[in-house]
């Protein structure tokens, strides 16, 4: 006896194969399709990005170098890493560069950003210099130019230092150019100088976010009596906030990757000169890495980064709901 569909039921649709691909038809082609497509990318991503992530998180759990098969050893390369003097020197390097460098680029940025948004003859022409160097930022060519421009003995920097304020100079003060990259002391100032060379993209990103500011801000705060300055910190850095806090952390994050400047200054060879004073976290991690090919280790430094930018951005959007202002609709939503 032949079993007959109650009038009206639809027939239930067969379920999709693992939630990716379809059951009905022209919605199945479309996904094959779209899997077709992606898979490229989906490729590239499970085998450079997803297993390289997978794979150090157990090398460095291991005793592994090049050649040789891994050792599991637990936790041994973080405690070996939390005794080593170099490795927390690397870290006193980088976290003094950061404070130098992100806040000066933010500054700049800022300040520059508002001298171009004014109306001046040959605005679009300032713009374009000023963020061209940019393009060239974190390159070799900065490095090895700057490596001539602070070069104590010719560079270009200390000889109008010296022409202006030496002891024979225009204004006969005395003062004479540091070593830069030779002293210690100033080493990190040296690669802060280099990093501003391409604060032009922090410029840009401002400037589009000044002139998102409503000029009914400026008008009602000129009325009750704001001059410029106050009109600064009252309106303007209130309303680009949001954008401060962005540059502040993909700031951050870029300087504690600093590492082509460094290597490049010292010649591939020196690497921390002067006396590890210009050893970056990451030149630690290249040194053990491809020099000493201690594979394990280096994979242990990468996640303490990782941890340690994540830490430091989850702090920084944290303490973001007291200072930023992010404008809301007329419901109060964000």
């Amino acid at each position: 006896m032949a079993v007959q569909s109650l009038p009206g039921a639809r027939p239930k649709k067969k379920a999709a194969l693992f939630g990716l691909i379809p059951a009905g038809k022209i919605e199945r082609r479309e996904a094959l399709w779209f899997w077709f497509f992606i898979s490229p990318w989906v490729i590239g991503f499970l085998a450079f990005t997803l297993y390289p992530i997978l794979a150090s998180a157990y090398y460095s759990m291991t005793v592994y170098t090049l050649g040789k098969e891994p050792v599991w050893t637990g936790f041994d390369n973080y405690i070996q890493l939390a005794g080593d003097r170099v490795f927390w020197k690397s870290l006193q390097v980088t976290s003094y560069y950061t404070l130098l460098s992100v806040p000066l680029g933010i500054v700049f940025g800022l300040l520059l950003a508002v001298l171009l948004n004014q109306r001046v003859p040959f605005l679009g022409i300032f713009r374009t210099l000023y963020y061209l160097p940019a393009l060239l930022t974190g390159s070799v060519a900065v490095a090895l130019l700057f490596s001539w421009l602070l070069n104590p003995q010719f560079g270009i920097i200390n000889l109008a230092i010296a022409n202006l304020v030496g002891p024979e100079g225009l204004i006969p003060l005395g003062i004479k150019g540091p070593r830069w990259l030779q002293d210690q002391n100033w080493v990190i100032p040296s690669f802060t100088m280099m990093s501003l060379w391409g604060f032009g993209a922090t410029m840009l990103i401002y400037l589009s976010a000044l002139q998102g500011v409503p000029t009914h801000l400026y008008e009602a705060a000129e009325i009750d009596g704001a001059g410029r300055i106050s009109q600064f910190f009252n309106v303007t850095i209130p309303m680009i906030s949001p954008v401060i806090l962005f540059t502040f952390i993909t700031g951050v994050i870029g300087a504690m990757q600093q590492f082509t400047a460094a290597y490049v200054i010292n010649g591939g060879t020196n690497l921390g000169a002067p006396a590890y004073a210009s050893m970056f976290y990451n030149l630690y991690l290249f040194l053990n890495a491809f020099r000493r090919y201690r594979m394990g280790l280096a994979s242990a430094q990468a996640w303490i980064l990782l941890v340690i930018v994540f830490l430091l951005t989850l702090a920084m959007l944290w303490a973001s709901r007291r200072y930023v202002y992010y404008e809301a609709d007329e419901e109060g939503a964000i």
